[in-house]
């Protein structure tokens, strides 16, 4: 029933319901792919794997932090294994990189999004307008009867299209918003997770440690 009538309303929806339509599809692939994405990777994430890492590395126990991080699939972790075995530049900018990766990896696509949510509306218009050039078009060559109808066709097409192409861009908005307030979220883990990392790596060094030494060695293990 329900996909008799969504193929009546988009036929009726003239052609621009196909260009609306892969949008839909991209959309949709898109907004699932991410959200396949976001449940993974919640699924990744270890508090008390995080926890025991940053105790360890609170008490100069870099070995175990390193331990702790090396083979783990939580963003935040993989972070910190990065930034502690870097030899090459500087603890910030190694924890900068890293951070940027994972971003990185939890923004794809979202410009695909952000892209169906202007298109659609702007399509559903063209609908709008077609649809009513062409109604106009046939009220010359129809008798008074005909000319009703083919208004009532041309009008029909046009909030048909429109509404498809609205319909679209709230969803997308819905889910556009979700994803991002995700992604802020993780930036934020991150940026304190890095915090972290950078004082209590300052604070070993002042305490004696040689973290330099610390990194090369753990670097040349890595290789």
């Amino acid at each position: 029933m329900l996909a008799n009538t969504l193929a009546e309303y988009f036929t009726k929806g003239g052609p621009i319901m196909y260009p609306i339509a892969l949008v839909a599809i991209i959309q949709a692939a898109v907004i699932a792919e991410r959200g396949i994405f976001w449940i993974l990777l919640g699924r990744r994430r270890d508090t008390a794997q995080l926890e025991g890492t940053l105790g360890a590395m609170e008490n100069s126990d870099f070995k175990s932090a390193v331990a702790r991080t090396r083979e783990s699939t939580d963003p935040i972790l993989r972070m910190i294994f990065h930034g502690l075995t870097h030899v090459h530049g500087s603890l910030q900018g190694a924890l900068q990189v890293a951070a940027g990766q994972e971003i990185k990896r939890a923004g794809r696509f979202m410009v695909l999004i952000d892209t169906c949510i202007t298109l659609a509306p702007l399509l559903g218009l063209l609908g709008t307008v077609t649809g009513i050039m062409g109604s106009f078009q046939k009220m010359g060559e129809s008798s008074i009867a005909g000319a009703m109808t083919e208004i009532q066709g041309g009008i029909g097409e046009a909030l048909i299209a429109t509404a498809a192409g609205l319909g679209l861009a709230i969803l997308g908005v819905f889910f556009l918003n979700i994803y991002n307030e995700m992604l802020e979220k993780l930036k934020f883990d991150l940026e304190t997770a890095a915090t972290n990392v950078e004082v209590m790596v300052t604070k070993a060094r002042q305490e004696g440690f040689d973290t330099a030494a610390f990194r090369r060695e753990t670097a040349t293990r890595n290789a």
